[in-house]
């Protein structure tokens, strides 16, 4: 945490301009790290192979499936929906971006609404909590039944994998509010909306911004689900156009591109994180 005065013989302007470098260095670092990990897999891996160790054939190294992404040209789909390998990643991640978001508005509604009352906690909770179990692919038939196939139902997958646990996720953070803080604020004459406005939201969406986070990965996982099984869009179904045509050059540039957006999703959230999120003390993600 950034000190308020200067040290002796720098000015506040000089420490801000180091403190800026310093930020600056630390995201370098963090796709630095990552990158020199990827590439010392990717050269074991080319070593392994080039040593005859694997077969090639169904365990391609990554300077053969990256160059048949360059020189094939492949869609995925029927018709008019038929995309290329990035528009598939942008069609997956919009998916799932969707209905995280629908999730988190919806989560967030419900959880203020039951911690607020007894009844609604009493009416609404159990459902929650009988919900929250069951696997976001289990929703594919019924969102099929409802949208058909399509960007609907995909979103429709993610928003009810989610939406269940950042909803009980908010009631707790709710319940652990430290209560001095609401003590402290209610001795000072801050009405009943004024709590909520000034101190259990500041310090409940931190805490729900983190599983959030933690759910864009489930969030992730249900939309390639849905795209493997229901919907002939995105990397899920280009995992499964490989895996029909016995191509596993296609296969591991799918697994590459989730894995990539995945991380890269990730970190962006953490950024976002750390900047809206200002007055709470963040560790190293």
């Amino acid at each position: 945490m950034m000190s308020s005065q200067a040290p002796f013989g720098v000015s506040r302007s000089e420490e801000l301009i180091a403190q800026r470098g310093a930020n600056r260095q630390s995201w370098i670092w963090r796709f630095a790290y990552p990158f020199f990990a990827l590439l010392v897999v990717w050269l074991t891996w080319e070593s392994i192979s080039y040593s005859r160790l694997l077969d090639t054939t169904i365990f391609p190294p990554p300077s053969q499936f990256f160059s048949y992404l360059w020189r094939e040209d492949f869609s995925i789909g029927i018709g008019p929906s038929q995309m290329g390998i990035f528009g598939a990643a942008v069609a997956t991640f919009l998916r799932a971006m969707a209905g995280l978001i629908i999730g988190i508005i919806v989560a967030l509604t419900l959880g203020l609404l039951i911690s607020l009352s007894e009844i609604p906690s009493r009416l609404i909770m159990p459902l929650i909590q009988f919900a929250a179990p069951i696997a976001p692919i289990a929703w594919l038939p019924l969102g099929i039944l409802l949208f058909g196939i399509g960007d609907k139902t995909a979103v429709f997958i993610v928003f009810m994998g989610t939406v269940f646990i950042l909803t009980i996720a908010t009631v707790a953070a709710v319940q652990n509010v430290d209560k001095d803080l609401l003590n402290v604020a209610a001795s000072l004459g801050a009405k009943r909306w004024q709590q909520w406005r000034y101190v259990i939201l500041p310090a409940i969406l931190p805490q729900v911004f983190t599983f959030v986070r933690i759910n864009f990965f489930a969030a992730w996982m249900a939309v390639l689900a849905a795209e493997m099984v229901g919907i002939k869009t995105g990397l899920g179904a280009m995992i499964m156009l490989g895996r029909e045509s016995a191509n596993f050059n296609l296969i591991l540039i799918g697994m590459f591109f989730i894995g990539a957006c995945g991380w890269l999703i990730d970190t962006g959230l953490a950024l976002i994180q750390r900047k809206l999120f200002w007055w709470r003390a963040w560790g190293q993600d």
